[in-house]
Formats: C-alpha cells, structure tokens, sequence
C-alpha cells in the first residue's frame, strides 16, 4: 500500500499526517500488521530549496534506520 503526503509540512506536521494515514489504513481498509515501511523525506528550507542535512562532521546523512519503537522494561518482564 502506498502512502503519498502533498504539501510542506514540519517534522511535527509529517508525524501528525503519518499517523493520522496510518490508522485511516488500519481503521477504514483493515490494516493489521506490516513488514516494514520506507519513508522517503525531501528536505527544504524556508525558501522551499532542497537541502542536504549533514552529521557533525559534514558528511552528507541520506539514510536513517530504526528497528522499531523504543521498548521498555516493562515490555520485556510482560508487566
């Protein structure tokens, strides 16, 4: 299933939209389960020109991973 964002939006914004989308698929279509998902992000500044976010030491950053929400203590005791 694809999932496609119009617009400019802050972090917050795509977060909220992201989300908002996310349960429309699981609430309207049944959506349950998901082997992953690749988020592609064009970055801009407040002019609307492409920017490239770059690490400490200046080099370009174009990939970011996760392997999942962050699980606390209580997930791994079953509490």
């Amino acid at each position: 299933m694809q999932i496609k964002f119009k617009g400019e939006f802050t972090p917050t914004e795509l977060c909220q939209v992201i989300f908002e989308k996310i349960r429309e698929a699981e609430e309207k279509y049944g959506v349950r389960y998901s082997r992953g998902a690749t988020l592609f992000i064009n970055p801009i500044n407040s002019f609307g020109e492409d920017v490239m976010p770059r690490n400490e030491a200046g080099r370009i950053v174009n990939k970011l991973y996760s392997e999942g929400p962050y699980k606390s203590a209580a997930d791994d005791y079953k509490l």
